[in-house]
């Protein structure tokens, strides 16, 4: 196998931090192997771009984002940088890589871990076993559709986005939904839309339903409007396998999601479709809590995970990091975030990571 080139993001705020631990995962799976796999090269990206180059992302940073086989990104954005210009702030950099690189699918999956059950706001009976592959439309909709600003309309200030989206973009997000789905256990996909008020999901779930129809015959497909997802999430999350919807649904959706799992410090993704793919955390910077080493880099650590499998196919090395995961939570190990006195034992962020890669030596057999 030949060295991989990953480009690297840390972003802002704790960022930083948990990426410094998911590297280092990254030279333990090559100590573990005796070979050395990945080569790093390291860019800035959001307010921390910014504040260098007055630009949320360079073209040095894309530059280098192209040129390399995955990205890993830790987390962009802050308060700090919330008085700029709309089209300077830290998220406009993601955007820009995402469309930039045309990855117009984001997984997120949400699975609860079993040591984790009690951390849940939500009973455990309610969500014991769920474990939801939630696919978000990436590089469309009301992010990305034209017009959109804040201009003076018959004398009033007027805020303006726009939800566009066209049968090739929909098409292309509902196959990668449904072959997820036909690869999993349960293997049913729910397409989420708000076709009951929207054209544009009137369009979306026309659509879904006939790439399932004519492609993915075998594949069970339902349909749900947003609000009434919202709310089953919350009563029976088991019902539900893959998820596919909307850029801004998919967004509000798999935060909710994030929490009936425990934390959103847990949860990583995967942003595919082009040539390259982008790996990352789906909670923010968290500035409030930045330098104070709590953060959790477990969403960090398990994205390297979904790296392994998804751009280099090497599910075995996948397995021993969210194996490794689940051992040291099964430890009772806890980072400030789902830590409850008088249950486990609260390590920081370095401490949790060395506590990952001690695991991942056990679970390979090279301790």
């Amino acid at each position: 196998m030949s060295v991989r080139k990953i480009c690297v993001f840390p972003g802002d705020g704790i960022g930083k931090e948990v990426m410094r631990e998911a590297l280092c995962v990254l030279t333990t799976v090559e100590e573990i192997s005796g070979k050395r796999f990945f080569e790093t090269e390291e860019e800035l990206l959001g307010g921390a771009c910014y504040d260098a180059h007055k630009t949320p992302l360079t073209e040095q940073g894309l530059s280098l984002a192209r040129s390399s086989d995955a990205i890993l990104l830790g987390a962009v954005g802050g308060p700090k940088w919330d008085t700029l210009s709309f089209d300077l702030r830290p998220e406009r950099g993601l955007l820009g890589l995402r469309r930039e690189l045309d990855m117009f699918a984001n997984l997120r999956p949400a699975k609860v871990f079993e040591p984790l059950l009690d951390a849940s706001p939500l009973r455990r009976e309610i969500i014991e076993g769920i474990d939801i592959l939630v696919i978000r439309e990436l590089a469309g909709g009301l992010y990305f559709g034209e017009p959109r600003g804040i201009r003076m309309i018959d004398g009033v200030e007027t805020g303006i986005n726009t939800e566009v989206y066209s049968r090739p973009e929909i098409e292309r997000v509902a196959r990668m939904a449904f072959k997820f789905a036909r690869e999993r256990k349960n293997g049913k996909l729910a397409s989420v839309d708000k076709s009951n008020v929207l054209e544009s999901s009137v369009l979306w779930r026309k659509v879904v339903a006939e790439v399932g129809e004519k492609e993915f015959p075998d594949v069970p497909l339902s349909h749900i409007l947003v609000d009434n997802c919202a709310m089953q999430l919350i009563r029976n999350p088991r019902q539900f396998d893959v998820m596919v919807t909307s850029n801004l649904f998919g967004d509000i959706l798999t935060d909710e999601a994030s929490m009936i799992t425990g934390s959103i410090g847990m949860l990583p993704s995967a942003s595919l479709g082009g040539k390259v793919a982008l790996y990352e955390p789906i909670h923010g910077s968290a500035p409030d809590i930045e330098g104070k080493g709590i953060a959790n880099p477990l969403a960090m650590i398990l994205s390297i995970g979904m790296m392994l499998r998804h751009s280099f196919d090497m599910p075995r090395e996948a397995a021993w990091i969210e194996g490794a995961v689940e051992r040291v939570l099964a430890e009772g190990y806890r980072t400030a975030d789902i830590y409850r006195e008088g249950h486990g034992s609260k390590v920081g962020t370095s401490g949790m990571g060395d506590l990952v890669r001690e695991a991942m030596r056990q679970i390979s057999g090279k301790e």
